[in-house]
């Protein structure tokens, strides 16, 4: 009986201990853990004020600017006593975030200040938008990837930088895959576009700090560049090892291991033959449709023994997007190992599975497929993957034809890595 009661008064202290019951103790338990690294708005704000101090400061922003305790980028600087906020620049999804779609100008209603966008009639700073502007900050949450498009938006505010005389700093983020995974074809500049605007990996394995370093000197922009990096981070870092809080990256990204998933499925996903969870609860982490059988599908996708992925028969119904409220069948896809796992060579052997499989029903003669040829290629940065498809070739031959390229990209790359 005593050794009972010891017990239960131990889970008691503990549970008082680590989950504060009272009204304050339950609130502070709610917040976000304390960061293991220091983003570069927190490392700005803490020691570096002199890069801003006495300026007027446009910034490129959304809701995933915020520091290490959730603070919003665009309020720090609307507050501080020593910097006027005069412009803020929207990339897709908007300056709150959202937004589906074109974006227009408009007035931000918690600072007052301006909002110019960026992802509607308009896709870079024009002269008349940085007339009033001293220091061009750009505090954005990158995935990782190349088709992801702001990164797209940060080169060209870069280029309107450099055009207009005016100093660009980028307030460094972790990529939240890692530093270290690099994976897919390097785009070709004859494909330069929105979803593709430099000649990078699709898996780029850098920060956004870093690849405007790259973008500044490969691309030959050639803006005054100040990276403010961040403190404590590691290449071989995770999203969920610096403990900071996944902000949505946009409406279908809403949680951090979305960005794992939207590169195995989003460039197939261009065209309209397969449900890939986009219009579900699983955004990029499923492959349906109607016409698919999950078991064989699953079967023959686990057959390849890929690495670092399980395929899991799924059944589901998409609420909107492709085959609205039509049953599909599936596969939910697992990533059973992040250090193994190649998302874009997953992405491959899954097109090619369905090619093989259901000829009828997912070829590039279809007429939905035909209608998106253009954004497939632009999202795979090259037209070359499509016509080796085209052609019968299988994905391990698709895979081996960019990895001279690769490689020659990895040592360009080495020269703006600031993380070991």
């Amino acid at each position: 009986m005593k050794k009972t009661v010891l017990t239960i008064l131990i889970v008691v202290f503990c549970f008082g201990y680590f989950c504060p019951q009272t009204v304050e103790g339950a609130k502070e338990a709610c917040l976000p853990g304390k960061p293991r690294i220091k983003l570069g708005v927190d490392v700005l704000m803490e020691g570096q004020t002199h890069l801003i101090r006495g300026k007027r400061v446009g910034l490129v922003t959304n809701p995933t600017g915020v520091d290490g305790h959730m603070r919003a980028t665009a309020d720090l600087l609307a507050e501080h006593p020593d910097v006027r906020l005069v412009a803020l620049f929207g990339p897709e999804h908007g300056i709150r975030g959202g937004v589906l779609g074109r974006i227009e100008d408009s007035t931000d209603a918690k600072t007052g200040v301006p909002v110019y966008s960026l992802h509607g009639k308009i896709h870079k700073p024009t002269p008349e938008m940085l007339k009033d502007v001293d220091v061009l900050l750009f505090d954005v949450q990158d995935i990782g990837c190349r088709s992801y498009t702001y990164i797209s938006t940060m080169y060209r505010c870069m280029e309107a930088a450099a055009e207009n005389q005016v100093p660009f700093i980028v307030l460094d983020r972790p990529n939240p895959l890692n530093g270290l995974i690099v994976d897919g074809n390097v785009l070709d500049p004859k494909f330069k576009s929105g979803i593709g605007i430099a000649p990078i990996a699709y898996l780029h394995g850098m920060t956004v700090g870093e690849l405007a370093g790259f973008f500044n000197e490969e691309c030959g922009i050639g803006c005054e560049l100040t990276v403010v990096k961040m403190k404590r981070w590691k290449r071989k870092m995770t999203w969920r090892d610096t403990r900071l809080t996944w902000v949505p990256t946009s409406p279908h990204i809403p949680e951090v291991d979305s960005a794992w998933f939207y590169p195995i499925t989003g460039i197939f996903g261009e065209m309209p033959l397969v449900n890939i969870g986009v219009g579900y609860t699983l955004p990029f982490k499923l492959v349906g449709a109607p016409w698919i059988d999950a078991e064989a599908f699953a079967a023959a996708l686990n057959g390849k023994d890929l690495p670092g992925v399980f395929f899991k028969p799924f059944y589901y119904k998409p609420y909107y997007m492709h085959y609205k409220d039509e049953m599909c069948q599936g596969v939910r896809i697992l990533i059973t190992n992040e250090r193994k796992i190649r998302p874009v060579e997953v992405d491959y052997h899954i097109i090619a599975t369905l090619m093989k499989m259901y000829p009828e029903q997912f070829n590039f003669e279809l007429e939905g497929a035909k209608r998106r040829t253009r954004m497939f290629d632009l999202a795979n940065g090259t037209d070359r993957v499509r016509k080796m498809f085209e052609q019968g070739r299988s994905a391990e031959t698709i895979i081996a034809d960019y990895q001279a390229d690769l490689k020659t990209f990895k040592r360009k790359r080495a020269k703006y890595l600031l993380y070991k």
